[in-house]
């Protein structure tokens, strides 16, 4: 039974961390961007969030935020959500459901803690920015 499901790869499809300015908080901040980086349209998307970890020998975890889009075309990026700051010691873990045609893809994607940070950026396709990226 087991063998006849077919759990399908997600490919061109990836998270990135991105610091840019915020005014209301007037300090660079970190945003959550779902980046598709493939030739399809996602449809349907769902992005379910939570941080989790250890803080000075307490488990420490947040509440979940979940996030729909309609549809997210092919080569394009969507903002997910604001990542605070006291947030960037914990593991911060993305769930992201979609559909490409009728069918269905999921992922979980991890910042693993201290991973965001200036000293682990690199490019991010399509915005052309620094930021640290999860495949």
């Amino acid at each position: 039974m087991k063998k006849d499901i077919i759990i399908p790869e997600v490919e061109n499809v990836f998270l990135a961390a991105v610091q840019e300015w915020s005014d209301d908080f007037m300090e660079k901040v970190w945003y959550a961007y779902l980046v598709n980086d493939s030739d399809f349209n996602l449809d349907s998307v769902m992005v379910v969030s939570k941080a989790f970890g250890t803080i000075d020998g307490e488990m420490k975890k947040t509440s979940i935020l979940r996030h729909a889009f309609v549809e997210v075309p092919a080569v394009s990026v969507v903002k997910i959500e604001m990542i605070e700051k006291s947030l960037l010691v914990l593991n911060n873990e993305f769930m992201v459901t979609f559909f490409i045609g009728n069918t269905l893809y999921d992922k979980k994607f991890i910042f693993k803690s201290n991973l965001i940070s200036e000293n682990n950026t690199e490019e991010v396709p399509i915005l052309f920015v620094e930021g640290v990226m999860v495949k």
